[in-house]
């Protein structure tokens, strides 16, 4: 393990450079995919998104699976502070804070239907995605927004999270992540 603690603990690893906002990108797919009258057109156009889409969704899985990863393995770091957490002294609200996550589960929900209708093709959610949704849903409700999370200590994890048996392995593994991009292989450590 390369990362150094010794100035305190990154609020994130460096998942966020491998993000890019969920609720903005598919909006901007729909609203591109309105454009076209012809529904061969939009069926076409679906076709070319669906893959971009099944790409956004899992990364975005993995963001929040690594998220809760990162909060316990920084958990075990007795007490140290936690640098750049933009959220501290914030206020909380609590339909803000979970505003994402709710447009996401309703949009996954919504997807196999959309997948159906526009290229005829079964599709079904991984179920551990909802998994994935829940835990970091209540992990968001117990940190109240991370505005009270200034060290490691301050954390609470959520509630049926899979215990990580070799921290230093969850360790690695983050910091690999956050080198290759591929924040999807991070959901399987949480659910």
């Amino acid at each position: 393990m390369v990362m150094n603690f010794e100035e305190g603990v990154p609020f994130d690893p460096g998942f966020i450079q491998h993000i890019s906002a969920i609720i903005p990108n598919i909006q901007y797919m729909y609203e591109n995919l309105d454009k076209y009258r012809n529904f061969g057109q939009k069926r076409n156009q679906f076709k070319m998104l669906f893959p971009k889409l099944e790409d956004l969704i899992q990364n975005y899985m993995g963001f929040y699976a690594g998220c809760i990863l990162w909060a316990e393995a920084i958990k075990t770091l007795d007490n140290k502070p936690i640098t750049g957490n933009y959220c501290v002294d914030g206020t909380y609200d609590e339909d803000e804070t979970l505003q994402e996550v709710k447009f996401l589960r309703r949009y996954l929900e919504a997807f196999p239907k959309e997948v159906k209708y526009y290229i005829g093709k079964e599709y079904t959610v991984p179920e551990n995605f909802f998994k994935v949704l829940d835990l970091y849903e209540d992990f968001l409700r117990k940190n109240e927004g991370f505005i009270k999370v200034i060290h490691t200590n301050d954390i609470k994890l959520p509630s049926n999270c899979k215990e990580v048996k070799d921290i230093n392995s969850a360790f690695n593994k983050i910091e690999e992540v956050t080198q290759n991009g591929k924040l999807r292989e991070l959901v399987e450590w949480v659910v």
